[in-house]
């Protein structure tokens, strides 16, 4: 793969140019332009490619500009794009259809994002239960709107906005009697992400969430699974409740779910949901989003994208655990979301791989995400691994 990729063209700048002055500087962006996209490659203006490590984060599992995630979303954009939900549109039915099957719960309420789904299932606890309070963990991360940034833990997030919608009430990742000394009466949920993305990809243990069902069930509080990051394929399972045989009340899902196509959801198990007129959202469920999900879901199944994503990253975890990069402490993470642990932080690892065809993220400041689509390649992790190894 060719070498420095720090080049930036006249057009590259016009568009930072334009940026600067236009957009609101909420983003720390990395100096390229991209322009396209296919599989595992993106490439910018000027025609270099990257292998995407990053994936719109956990988003484009199913890789950049599937011809059939592109065709079913023409196809649908020639029909009808948008209708209000006073109306009934074929594909929402049928997507709601698919995801109680994939993820065994029993009705589903649309949304558009990870951040409104997060909202939507704090909403469904409270006016379920009853009860206002909810319990999140440390290291959390589940949105950025109010109420989800009220269960986000990293301060910096939160101290700008405070006072938030409840009081802090964040116990340690992977410690089930701290969240059992933490529920009272009023709790109304306690949320989990499985496997912590923002945070610094932490993997629940074996038993963690086990005991934490075990402990809601025993204080009637509802178990809610952030899923948005770990769905669809991402960890080697349709979601990564089912690495731990777990079932939760409600679950979030977005990111990948439309393949690249704004889409968000809630799921929860019989017996809780909204009433009519408790909950809403113009764009949820519209025909354009559903049908990129419908298809987005039929190429992780048919290209078995799910086994894919086990298998290779497997190979990519190992081929990671033996790279001799200094300061490198652990690998960890299931599937294709793999955390790379380092002692110091890893921001000059992130430009280094930009710099040599590979976009990469730094989260939690020290570890390394790696989160690719599914349709990645040997050859490609070997070029990433190589790349890594030089840093």
């Amino acid at each position: 793969m060719k070498q420095d990729y720090d080049f930036s063209s006249s057009d590259s700048q016009s568009i930072f140019d334009k940026d600067s002055k236009y957009v609101m500087q909420t983003y720390g962006r990395q100096p390229i332009v991209l322009s396209s996209g296919n599989g595992s490659i993106v490439y910018d203006m000027e025609g270099r490619e990257y292998i995407d490590c990053v994936a719109g984060i956990a988003v484009t599992n199913v890789g950049h500009c599937h011809p059939h995630l592109v065709k079913a979303i023409k196809d649908q954009a020639e029909k009808l794009m948008h209708v209000s939900n006073i109306y009934y549109t074929e594909a929402q039915a049928e997507l709601a259809e698919e995801l109680v099957n994939l993820t065994g719960m029993d009705r589903v309420f649309f949304c558009n994002s990870g951040t409104e789904a997060v909202e939507s299932a704090m909403k469904l606890a409270r006016v379920n239960t009853k009860k206002t309070n909810f319990i999140a963990v440390e290291h959390s991360f589940h949105g950025r709107t109010m109420g989800a940034l009220s269960m986000t833990y990293k301060d910096m997030y939160r101290a700008p906005f405070k006072p938030l919608i409840q009081e802090e009430m964040f116990v340690p990742f992977n410690d089930a009697q701290a969240i059992s000394d933490a529920i009272t009466p009023n709790t109304a949920a306690v949320m989990v992400e499985p496997i912590q993305g923002e945070g610094g990809i932490n993997v629940s243990s074996e038993t963690y969430l086990k005991e934490v069902r075990k402990i809601c069930d025993e204080n009637e509080t509802l178990l809610i699974f952030d899923e948005v990051q770990t769905g669809f394929g991402r960890t080697g399972e349709w979601f990564c409740k089912d690495h731990f045989g777990v079932e939760p009340d409600i679950m979030t899902m977005a990111k990948a779910m439309g393949g690249g196509f704004p889409m968000g959801a809630i799921a929860a198990r019989e017996g809780i949901s909204f009433a009519r007129g408790e909950h809403a959202a113009t764009f949820g469920g519209n025909p354009l989003a559903c049908a990129a999900a419908l298809a987005s879901i039929e190429i992780i199944q048919k290209e078995n994208l799910i086994q894919r994503s086990k298998e290779i990253g497997k190979y990519f975890h190992n081929e990671l655990a033996g790279l001799s990069t200094e300061g490198l402490i652990e690998v960890r993470g299931k599937g294709l979301m793999l955390g790379v642990q380092f002692d110091r932080k890893c921001a000059d690892i992130v430009e280094h791989g930009r710099r040599n065809g590979i976009l990469l993220n730094c989260t939690s400041e020290t570890v390394l995400r790696i989160a690719p689509p599914l349709v990645i390649t040997k050859e490609q992790i070997d070029q990433v691994v190589s790349v890594l190894e030089q840093a």
